[in-house]
């Protein structure tokens, strides 16, 4: 007899000294290097502690049978996976947990049975997110090195190292993400089978980027997941996800990558059905100067309605962010025109104040973006360098070389002339 949550429970048969009378049986096996007699006879004894659902005495039986000196592998491996099976099996939480944490402990180290110890770790982690412990759910998986798993299959390694990387997220730990990360390569996501888990492996890398306002890396996430064929085949979350690719484009700093990128980006076919983002991509695309007010006051709208946009606080960001974006545009078309400028006529050129026109200036100088000194005193920027005695010595140089080329050609045809008419 025994009580279980107030209910006394008749024992219908009792297998402790069938259990016990099969462990010599299964020392004895062992001795001889019967690989399959011993895997039978000690999955036989977890499943007669399994069917009188005497989860201790499995316990027992189980630290006994790996912890004896010469026990096979492979049998320890059959009885671990059955064990595995009865877990899934069990009663209540507590005893499940406590098998879990059993089990775990007692193949720690044990190589042969390092696959199902993971499989056992995910669903131990699983079990604490449940009840709302993030954090030590996210520490016992990150235990794992799934990575150095000679045995385990591929898919099922990136399987379990996204789980981890979504525990760090969701415990905010962007660091320890960030570095669970490097351990996935993208060629993985090639084949078509894997494209479940390159959607679930880019929207978590979203996630860092969108934490490190790293915008050109949202970018090409967002450009992956509109690539991959079962996005494209559904037009609306393509165009959903080509949206925020170039959204995301335009809000990412002007270097030699964005810029291709843009160039790249303008010609894809998707643009011709996305009136609003063709529009405004042309903005960057095009070398004219672009003020603020007016693709505020003609898109404004249109980007408050957008994934990227759309957020009452991030929104505003953006907005900003957009707004620095064309400003520093119209900086570059503006030195793509003019040798030197004056302060004053730069400020209304770009539709801000002295002051917040030379702190766009500067930001892009300190970038290298662009080149210009400004001559505060006499408020003048100069965005040509001055040229150097030696580049002045090497065009005049060429400029002479040239001159005389043409002098002996000239000559040449003259004297051809005056051989024609001698004639």
């Amino acid at each position: 007899m025994s009580e279980e949550e107030g209910r006394v429970l008749k024992q219908e048969a009792d297998y402790t000294k069938d259990v016990d009378s099969a462990l010599p049986q299964a020392a004895s096996m062992a001795q001889a290097a019967d690989m399959t007699s011993t895997s039978r006879i000690l999955v036989h004894i977890v499943a007669m502690c399994f069917e009188q659902q005497a989860w201790d005495k499995m316990v027992d039986s189980i630290v006994m049978l790996i912890k004896r000196r010469g026990q096979l592998k492979k049998a320890v491996t059959d009885m671990i996976q059955k064990v595995c099976d009865f877990i899934q099996e069990s009663p209540d939480k507590a005893t499940k947990v406590k098998m879990l944490e059993t089990v775990r402990n007692i193949t720690a180290g044990k190589i042969h049975v390092e696959n199902e110890r993971a499989r056992l770790t995910r669903e131990l982690a699983r079990i604490w997110e449940e009840d709302g412990d993030v954090s030590g759910a996210a520490e016992v998986l990150q235990e794992l090195q799934v990575e150095t798993y000679g045995t385990m299959e591929r898919r099922e390694k990136v399987e379990f190292i996204l789980e981890q990387m979504r525990l760090c997220l969701a415990k905010k730990d962007f660091i320890r993400a960030q570095i669970i990360s490097k351990k996935i390569s993208p060629r993985f996501f090639k084949d078509e089978d894997t494209h479940d888990l390159k959607l679930k492996y880019h929207n978590q890398m979203l996630q860092l980027a969108a934490n490190e306002n790293s915008y050109l890396e949202m970018c090409k996430h967002y450009r992956s997941i509109y690539e991959t064929p079962r996005v494209k085949e559904d037009k609306k979350a393509a165009q959903a996800a080509f949206e925020s690719a170039v959204l995301h484009l335009m809000l990412a700093p002007y270097d030699s990558e964005q810029a291709d990128l843009v160039a790249r980006v303008s010609t894809d076919p998707m643009l011709e059905d996305m009136t609003e983002i063709k529009e405004l991509l042309s903005v960057f695309t095009t070398n004219e100067i672009t003020s603020w007010s007016s693709v505020e006051s003609r898109f404004g709208q249109f980007l408050n309605h957008t994934s990227a946009f759309g957020n009452a606080v991030d929104g505003q960001k953006q907005l900003a962010t957009l707004r620095d974006r064309i400003i520093e545009h119209n900086i570059r078309v503006i030195t793509m025109y003019y040798n030197r400028m004056h302060t004053d006529r730069l400020a209304q050129l770009l539709e801000l104040s002295q002051e917040e026109a030379e702190q766009y200036l500067s930001k892009l100088i300190t970038l290298k973006t662009v080149y210009a000194k400004v001559d505060r005193p006499a408020q003048v920027v100069v965005f040509q360098p001055k040229p150097k005695a030696k580049d002045i010595l090497n065009n005049w140089s060429h400029n002479v070389g040239e001159l005389m080329t043409l002098v002996d050609k000239a000559t040449h045809l003259i004297q051809k002339e005056r051989m024609v008419h001698q004639v």
